[in-house]
């Protein structure tokens, strides 16, 4: 007795190719109706028109307006913040206009002031219930959007460090390059076209590495942390030239654990006072004695020498793509190609110098250990 039909549902269809198969086709024949049903129902399942895209899974261009009132959005720098209504268009891959409703609000910390950025990050408030299906957009909440602040080429090496760490540990949050046309609505700003990324949501990134997020109130020190993560966080730090961090404050940090049992794994976010960006705001904290933000400082404890030589052997491997990452991003100017690529060869000279790398990491490693100095208002 034949199924009672569903009205659209493909799996009917299905159905009527294996009852004709197996009423009217030879045995013979049989494996190959298997093997196109097997086609068949692949094919359906994992049809991308029926699944919501990607927002980070690619690197290419994403281009949209923004558009909301600039002038009472960027008035609207206080910790009381509220968000304000707003309108994101794009044209999608076939062509077709896309509108997404959301809220935008004023985010950060240092940035968030006017004296520093013209123009602060935000964080955008997707509407899940109004989001058009499909869409580039569809399953995210709140994005954070960092953007131009001063100038295009500071948001530019930003975005590069994000994607530096990406190629070194899968526990990374995954950035989007945009370009966004910044469309006042009520007509009293001039648009405005300028480079910023998004970044990947902390519950997103936990989920996607089958983790979980541990929460800020758990006070845990560098030395409980899984060793060869912490290993390759320190260098990595050292790497850019960046002081702005810390585990046990979870100042800029975040922490994963697949389960209670396992050792938190240290991922890193805000690279704006990293000495490879060089944004002319990041000044060194006083304590650490440093004369600018391009000045290294190893920041975590000492680890055993294996665990040294294992970590630096990962940065020699990747050496040629991180330079790679820098040499194929096209809007990144001359000047910031030259200086990002010369701030690089610096590190990967101390690494690979056994007496500089013994004195510039181990020692400081040790001293650590014994007398860690802590940045003022991070307690």
């Amino acid at each position: 007795m034949a199924a009672p039909r569903k009205s659209n549902d493909w799996r009917y269809g299905l159905y009527l190719v294996v009852l004709a198969a197996l009423l009217y086709l030879p045995q013979q024949g049989m494996a190959q109706v298997y093997a196109t049903l097997r086609s068949a129902t692949s094919a359906q399942l994992h049809n991308p028109a029926a699944k919501p895209q990607d927002l980070f899974s690619e690197d290419s261009l994403l281009k949209f307006t923004l558009v909301v009132n600039y002038q009472r959005l960027l008035k609207d720098r206080g910790e009381e913040r509220n968000y304000h209504t707003a309108t994101l268009s794009y044209v999608d891959s076939a062509g077709t206009a896309v509108q997404v409703p959301l809220r935008v609000m004023v985010r950060g910390n240092r940035r968030r002031d006017v004296t520093v950025c013209r123009f602060p990050p935000l964080m955008l408030n997707l509407i899940r219930k109004e989001m058009p299906k499909g869409t580039v957009f569809e399953g995210q909440n709140k994005l954070k959007l960092v953007t131009h602040c001063i100038d295009d080429d500071y948001v530019l090496r930003e975005y590069l460090v994000y994607k530096v760490y990406n190629l070194l540990a899968e526990e990374s949050f995954r950035v989007r390059l945009c370009q966004v046309t910044y469309a006042d609505s009520v007509g009293r700003r001039k648009e405005e076209v300028r480079f910023a990324f998004l970044i990947e949501d902390d519950k997103s990134m936990a989920k996607r590495t089958n983790m979980k997020l541990i929460p800020e109130e758990r006070r845990i020190a560098m030395d409980y942390l899984d060793q060869k993560a912490m290993a390759r966080l320190a260098l990595f730090q050292y790497m850019i030239g960046n002081t702005d961090w810390s585990v046990p404050y979870r100042h800029n940090i975040d922490l994963l654990a697949p389960d209670s049992l396992s050792a938190p794994i240290p991922v890193p976010f805000d690279f704006d006072y990293a000495g490879i960006v060089g944004t002319p705001y990041a000044v060194p904290p006083p304590e650490l004695g440093l004369a600018s933000v391009k000045q290294r400082l190893y920041r975590a404890y000492s680890f055993p020498e294996n665990v040294h030589r294992e970590t630096v052997n990962i940065f020699n491997s990747f050496r040629t793509p991180i330079y790679a990452v820098y040499r194929q991003c096209e809007p990144l100017s001359k000047s910031g190609l030259r200086q990002s690529l010369s701030y690089l060869d610096g590190f990967y000279d101390i690494i690979n110098h056994p007496r500089k790398f013994e004195r510039e990491i181990v020692k400081v490693g040790e001293r650590n250990e014994k007398a860690y100095v802590t940045v003022r208002g991070l307690k």
